[in-house]
């Protein structure tokens, strides 16, 4: 969460997963069209990485659907009842949902009622 959206900001947060996770054989990027994502330092990243760019349609909202859900859960579950008084606090609290609540323990029926988490390490047995 930075007050300007641009490159640097999306550079960041791949080099993040890709430091976290490690790299991987066949690794799917997938985005709006954004001009964060378009920028050539952004996909020269995702190729120095051996990532798969994907990119939405222009305007088509279904396209990027799951981003969409989680944003709107998100706003459901933690962020619409709060005010909060600087960058800083809700930069915390959003980090706080997503890394100790809804990536580890968060149910997902899309994902058989299972944590991301899980169903990550899940998949990474299979």
């Amino acid at each position: 969460m930075k007050a300007d959206r641009d490159a640097s900001l999306v550079m960041d947060a791949l080099m993040m997963a890709v430091w976290r996770r490690g790299k991987v054989d066949a690794l799917l990027h997938h985005s709006d069209r954004g001009s964060q994502y378009t920028s050539e330092q952004f996909q020269r990243l995702l190729a120095d990485n051996g990532i798969t760019c994907s990119m939405s349609r222009a305007g088509n909202v279904w396209d990027n659907s799951a981003m969409e859900s989680f944003f709107s859960t998100l706003k459901t579950e933690r962020t619409a009842s709060k005010v909060y008084r600087t960058r800083n606090e809700a930069r915390a609290d959003v980090f706080d949902y997503i890394e100790r609540f809804y990536n580890p323990r968060r149910w997902h029926s899309k994902l058989g009622y299972i944590s991301p988490m899980e169903f990550e390490a899940r998949a990474m047995l299979a």
